[in-house]
């Protein structure tokens, strides 16, 4: 779709122009603002999201248990293994953002990383077929998630999100039905990245419940079902084509970022008195390098807002462990024989699809006609301090755990100094302590995700000019990565009897890290 289409599609979804009703732009800003309809081209991109994340977690949150069972790995290696895949499918964002800028676009880069994702997908199903077991089952398996399913991954993410929300009109106007309300596009935005986080979870929520329970029965198939479902995603992601408003790709602009940044840090000491270092690559006259003026002063702008995500890497890092030591801590713990330890993580998504709607619906708009306006940084304030709280509890809960007879800690003692027979495999070693006391883990870190990870990517879209969004939604997204980097060198201490200190190391500086984060920007809700 060009751009004069997108102008002919905003305005089928925008009832009144500002010029049609007479409003000037104060009038529209003294309205209460509250968000517009959500776009048929939209929704499109939010149930292709859906199905997305149906396959990646319906297949990956069973790797961990999959590896320990099936592969025959120790916790561990499996727990690496685990955070290297999460690593590079975040790591490869840039290069999904690099693809459609300079080359494709979004809807085709979308479709292209679809199709590998989906080869990774029936690579893996094959790879579990019991023939293979003994031979091509670990290899086959770590090129599907490693080459395939990561590299699908970070092409989608990157793109996904914020294509969703360019398809939203840029202007505000006045509500068509009720007076005193103005139709705004960050509020608007706002709901659509709210919605889009729903179908994230609404996809994981669904492969979660679905495919654990049939994984007690055949591998094969568990992973099949996630195959079956991206196909449908990719059909009806398809099937939008001449709906979406798709930006023409005009060069890669992470790569004109990277040029202009490094030319500014080079010659910095140039920079005018009193400005900030990435004033030096200024021009005295516009055209001198491939950037103007106005470039560069989009670069601070963004660099600035990009300080917001420093404290993201260790919040990904606490709400990984969902995948992976949640996991090796619910192995070990009694439960109903239907139930097997990811099957929790339902739980987790149950909790955003629930409580989205009703902080959209419900508790914002309320709090916005109050005139209290909760801006981004003290939402994900909130969730970072939720989480903290959260792993207080995994804490104490693991302590209890080594406390539990009769294996203990599962290395063979007793706390009163006795030694326990170990079973030959570490899933046969149940202490009597219900996996149900996991239940609040799974809570408190949904309801973090709606302040602090739904947020996130809300700042990231509207933190950025037009020109450089791929570039901010690119670098919030590799977060995650640098997330389960620490994963991974924590994964050194993913082993029992570790787990209470590894649990108490990150709640202690999730607290300090937060703590810093709500003193370094507190007056930035203020420009909001």
């Amino acid at each position: 779709m060009s751009d004069v289409d997108h102008e002919k599609a905003q305005g089928d979804i925008k009832p009144h122009s500002m010029k049609e009703t007479e409003f000037s732009e104060d009038e529209l800003a003294a309205n209460i603002q509250v968000a517009g309809p959500i776009p048929l081209a939209s929704w499109l991109i939010i149930v292709t999201e859906l199905c997305e994340r149906f396959a990646f977690y319906g297949a990956s949150m069973l790797f961990q248990r999959y590896m320990i069972d099936r592969l025959r790995l120790e916790k561990g290696s499996a727990t690496a293994i685990n955070r290297g895949f999460q690593f590079f499918s975040y790591a490869t964002t840039i290069f999904g953002a690099i693809v459609a800028d300079k080359w494709l676009g979004k809807f085709k880069t979308v479709l292209i990383f679809a199709i590998l994702y989906t080869i990774g997908l029936i690579v893996l199903t094959v790879s579990s077929i019991d023939s293979l077991i003994d031979t091509a089952a670990k290899p086959m398996f770590i090129v599907a998630i490693y080459i395939f399913m990561a590299l699908g991954t970070g092409g989608i993410k990157s793109n996904v999100s914020a294509f969703a929300a360019e398809q939203v009109p840029t202007e505000d106007y006045a509500h068509p039905t009720k007076s005193g309300l103005t139709i705004n596009h960050a509020v608007t935005v706002e709901r659509i990245f709210r919605y889009f986080y729903m179908a994230i979870n609404i996809g994981g929520l669904l492969g979660q419940g679905i495919t654990p329970p049939i994984s007690q029965k055949n591998w094969s198939y568990a992973f099949m079902i996630p195959v079956i479902v991206f196909v449908i995603g990719i059909t009806v992601f398809s099937a939008g084509r001449t709906k979406y408003y798709d930006r023409p790709p005009n060069g890669s602009i992470l790569g004109k970022t990277y040029r202009c940044i490094a030319y500014a840090f080079r010659h910095r000491s140039n920079r005018p008195a009193g400005t900030h270092w990435t004033q030096a690559a200024l021009a005295e006259v516009d055209g001198t390098h491939e950037w103007n003026n106005q470039f560069v002063e989009d670069i601070e702008r963004t660099y600035h807002a990009c300080k917001v995500f420093m404290i993201y890497p260790m919040y990904w890092a606490l709400y990984n462990n969902m995948s992976d030591n949640f996991v090796n801590m619910g192995i070990n713990m009694s439960r109903p024989s239907w139930l097997t330890p990811e099957m929790l993580s339902f739980v987790n998504s149950l909790v955003i699809v629930i409580f989205i709607p009703i902080f959209d619906i419900v508790i914002f708009p309320i709090l916005r006609k109050a005139g209290f306006k909760l801006g981004p940084i003290a939402r994900i304030t909130t969730g970072f301090v939720i989480v903290s709280c959260c792993f207080i509890y995994v804490t104490v809960l693991q302590h209890f755990v080594y406390q539990s007879p009769p294996y203990y800690n599962f290395t063979g003692n007793t706390p009163s100094g006795g030694t326990v027979v170990m079973p030959e495999e570490i899933k046969d070693a149940i202490n009597e302590i219900s996996i149900w006391t996991q239940l609040p883990a799974y809570i408190f870190i949904g309801i973090s995700e709606i302040f602090a990870s739904a947020t996130g990517l809300e700042f990231a879209f509207r933190s950025a000019t037009v020109e450089l969004k791929s570039v901010v939604m690119s670098i919030f997204l590799a977060t995650n990565a640098f997330g389960s980097l620490i994963g991974m060198i924590l994964a050194i201490w993913s082993n029992d009897p570790n787990f209470v200190y590894l649990y108490a190391a990150q709640a202690s500086m999730m607290f300090i890290l937060t703590a810093f984060f709500a003193w370094r920007f507190r007056n930035l809700d203020a420009t909001f």
